[in-house]
This record gives structure tokens, sequence and C-alpha cells, in this order.
């Protein structure tokens, strides 16, 4: 019988479904929901000491749609971290675990480079007994004039060295959230492991313009005829996502056997997850998904995911976890094996041929005549 229940990092999961930081868990009320639902946990939108400093705009989305019109590949967002008051974010902790006691409750959180700041935000936030972090050193257009989000996170020493300091003070798993917009998504995420962190979180949204409207010429979304670069997330980005799940997962295999990867990007469905986990993904996260089908959508994922195990006569997620790691290589790695299986083709022909020529007088037929002749000659120019 398979299960989808899990434990990474010390964290009992009732499924590998996680809400991803965002507008799906932006207060009490839509996290209790999730909750409801039966999500594997919830990780709250981030959240900064200072809330005054974020101010958000409308509109601040943009979708994408496929051919048919109606279908929503990409979506496109300018929206900033959480602009609730922290202490109003203490207050929801504390009420959501009095209420879900058993229900798994991340913080992501999100500071300037100031030591004495994110210590802070740690030790407060831990006090109310959310079960981990989260730190969000992705977020592609937000607050870059504060060196926070991305702007923090494309730099691995400075991202290595603020790790560090939440290490020393967190009593409870975390997590460091990788941006996309980087050359090699592996050496920020070995910086957070080598700070020691339990695990990284990965993709963030990637760095993009939507489209521009080619009635008004201005590009979307615009507000007050303007717009800002956005962060680009659903199922358009998989592909990419599915590349750099597989580059931190190998680099963990590697180097850091036994620490952890939540994997985002694009995730809709049960197949979606599945082929984020056999690339090493402990969990899943989404986000833009919820933002599209609702929070009942874990149900069905679920399910399909129930469906892939039992068909390959998997028990436990840890059972085709990083499974498809092992069918990656070189480019000329595949040139090497290509032509070695041509070469024993060629071989294997070459024997099956020299079997049909004749050997003996005797051997001779009138109806093959022809071609018992044709395979005893060589051709020349």
């Amino acid at each position: 019988m398979s299960t989808l229940a899990t434990t990474v990092d010390g964290l009992k999961l009732p499924n590998p479904f996680i809400i991803g930081s965002g507008p799906p868990g932006t207060n009490l009320n839509v996290i209790t929901r999730a909750f409801r639902e039966g999500w594997g946990a919830v990780i709250a939108k981030t959240i900064s000491l200072d809330s005054s400093k974020v101010i958000n705009v409308t509109p601040r989305y943009a979708k994408l749609h496929g051919s048919d019109g109606k279908d929503i590949v990409g979506w496109e967002n300018i929206e900033l971290i959480s602009d609730r008051p922290f202490n109003i974010w203490l207050d929801e902790f504390r009420k959501c675990k009095d209420q879900f006691p058993e229900g798994v409750l991340i913080a992501s959180i999100m500071e300037e480079y100031n030591r004495d700041a994110w210590i802070e935000i740690v030790e407060r936030c831990q006090d109310t007994g959310v079960d981990a972090f989260e730190l969000n050193f992705s977020c592609p257009h937000g607050l870059p004039e504060r060196k926070m989000g991305a702007a923090m996170g494309e730099n691995p020493e400075i991202l290595e060295e603020v790790s560090g300091w939440v290490m020393a003070a967190a009593k409870k798993p975390v997590w460091a959230k990788m941006t996309p917009n980087v050359t090699r998504i592996e050496d920020p995420s070995r910086a957070a492991l080598r700070a020691g962190c339990q695990g990284v979180s990965a993709i963030n949204t990637i760095r993009s313009v939507m489209a521009v409207n080619l009635d008004t010429l201005r590009p979307e979304p615009t507000v007050e005829g303007y717009t800002t670069p956005g962060g680009y997330s659903c199922k358009a980005v998989r592909p990419i996502a599915l590349r750099m799940v597989m580059e931190i997962a190998t680099m963990i295999r590697r180097e850091f056997p036994g620490r952890s990867l939540s994997a985002i990007g694009g995730i809709e469905t049960g197949a979606d997850a599945a082929q984020f986990i056999l690339l090493g993904g402990d969990t899943t996260q989404v986000c833009t998904g919820v933002m599209k089908f609702g929070y009942d959508m874990v149900k069905r994922m679920g399910e399909e995911l129930l469906v892939f195990m039992e068909k390959h006569k998997f028990e436990t997620l840890d059972d085709f976890k990083g499974k498809s790691l092992d069918y990656f290589t070189t480019h000329a790695e595949l040139v090497r094996m290509q032509q070695e299986r041509k070469a024993k083709q060629k071989a294997a022909a070459e024997e099956a041929a020299a079997k049909k020529m004749i050997k003996a007088d005797s051997e001779w037929s009138g109806d093959d005549f022809v071609k018992q002749s044709q395979a005893l000659a060589r051709d020349t120019n």
C-alpha cells in the first residue's frame, strides 16, 4: 500500500505538497484553509520586521494564455513581501499553531544585510511555535534598494554569511530559498548548505517582462502607464525548474548527503510532482497553482501521485526520490555511447552476413542463388 507521508528534516508531513510562500499563505484565514484541505505544510508569505516600507501596487499580476486563449501557462507578479505588521504575524502564528498543532507551519523571513535584524526575526518567530524557517534570498523584484531578496541571494558570500547568522539563532530546521536568476544555481545552494542550513528550496520566480500591449504600447502589468520587471511562474517555467532542481540534487548527493531539497516550479498535478521527486526533491511547493485552481487541488494531486506510485510499485516517496538522476551525463558521453552502440550494431550485422556466406559448394541454392552470390562479393570503384 503506497503512502504519501514523509519526514523531512524531522518535520512529519502527511504528504509532500506544501503551500509555497506567497498569496496562498498571506494571513491566518487562508493558512488554516490550506490545513483543512489537507496540505502537507504551509509556508507563510514572507515577512520582515518593518512592514511600513512594503507598499504594493495594483494591478500586480499578468497572465500568459495558451493558444486556446483559456489555459494559463505563464504568470508574472510584481508583488512584494507581506505588508502586514510583524506583531500581527506573530499573533497569527500562535493562533495557527493552537488551531492546528500538528500542522507544519513554516515562516518565510527576509531582512536587510544586518545581523541583529536576522537574529531578532528568527528568535521572535520561533517563540510563536513555528516549525521551520525558509530564508527568502530570492524575490526577484522587491526591495533591491534595501539589498533584500535576490539582491542578497545572487551573492554566495553574503548568502553564506547571513545563513550563518540564522543558524546561530535557529532552533528549528532552516531552508534557504534560491533565486534562479544566476548562472549556476549550485553556487548559492552550496553556500547555504555550507553555512549549516538543513535544506534549500528552488526555484523562486524568474525575472521577466510579460508582454507589451500593442494598442497602448505599454508593458504589462501597467501601473500608472509604467511597470517594472517581475517574477515569472506557472507551468511555463517547469522545464527550467526541473533542470535547476536536478543540478542542486546532484550537488547535494555528492557533497551534502542527507540535506533536503524542496522543489518549486509550475507544479499543478501529481505527475508534475513525481517528476520533481524523481529528480531529487523531498517535497514540492505550489503557489501559482493554488491561485489558478484553489486549495482543494491538493486532493487531486495526491490521488494522481498515488496512481503513479502504485503503477511502479513504489511504497514510499523515498523509493523513487532521485531515481532519474542517474540518467544524466555529458554530451560527450552521449556521443561516445551512441558511437559504441553503432559499432556494435555494425559488427553484429557483419557477423550475421558472414554466417550467410556460402562455405561449401553443397550450400548453393537455386532459389537464393543471386543473394548468395551478392553476399560473397565486395564492391569496388
